[in-house]
């Protein structure tokens, strides 16, 4: 029955990543040429197939341990500033995590720039079942960006607030932890006029953690 309830979940998890999704892939498309359409619906496309992956990895797990203090890695993400970034993340209690992501996005095209961000984020997490090492967690962050661009109307400085959701995997035999999580922003200063200053982004990623 747990298991049930936990496959459950995940399903549920998936298709709201599968919709934060879908609303990016909306919003990126607008102001933008079919070349860098194509690119960016080919990236999008790659980051949910990994998602599906780590899913049905996760659900024909059993076991695995789930102790571990610190781990640092890499997280990709589908975020309007950050398709690449270096993740760390601490426990500082059994259940509550910090999460600190150091990202960036380049952009070619009309406007060509770089978008370079902070994150950090609270993290509660929630055991599923008796799965050992397999987690699932709520909680909350902000993240700072900044747009380098030689064209106004895409250069500044962005902040933003977000919830954040996700399930995350350390392995049994080995010093790695997974995770994916959704983290739908809304800045609150968006210094950038890029899509008439959209305050609404959507974000979805995964992450692969060496813990220590």
């Amino acid at each position: 029955m747990k298991r049930f309830l936990s496959y459950h979940f995940l399903g549920i998890l998936l298709a709201v990543t599968n919709f934060f999704f879908q609303n990016a892939n909306k919003s990126l498309l607008l102001g933008i040429k079919n070349r860098e359409i194509i690119l960016i619906r080919n990236y999008i496309m790659k980051i949910k197939l990994t998602l599906l992956a780590f899913f049905a990895v996760c659900t024909m797990t059993v076991s695995a341990q789930s102790d571990y203090k610190n781990s640092i890695g890499i997280r990709l993400g589908s975020g309007y500033y950050d398709a690449v970034a270096v993740a760390f993340k601490t426990f500082i209690s059994q259940p509550g995590a910090l999460e600190f992501d150091l990202g960036f996005r380049p952009y070619s095209g009309w406007a060509k720039r770089t978008n370079l961000s902070f994150s950090g984020a609270y993290q509660h997490h929630f055991p599923i079942g008796d799965i050992a090492g397999f987690k699932w967690f709520v909680g909350g962050g902000v993240v700072l960006s900044n747009t380098f661009s030689d064209v106004d109307d895409v250069d500044g400085f962005n902040a933003g607030i977000y919830p954040t959701g996700g399930v995350d995997y350390k392995l049994k035999n080995a010093p790695f932890a997974f995770s994916a999580d959704i983290r739908p922003t809304i800045h609150i200063v968006n210094g950038s006029d890029f899509r008439g200053r959209e305050n609404f982004y959507a974000n979805g990623g995964v992450t692969a953690r060496y813990t220590f």
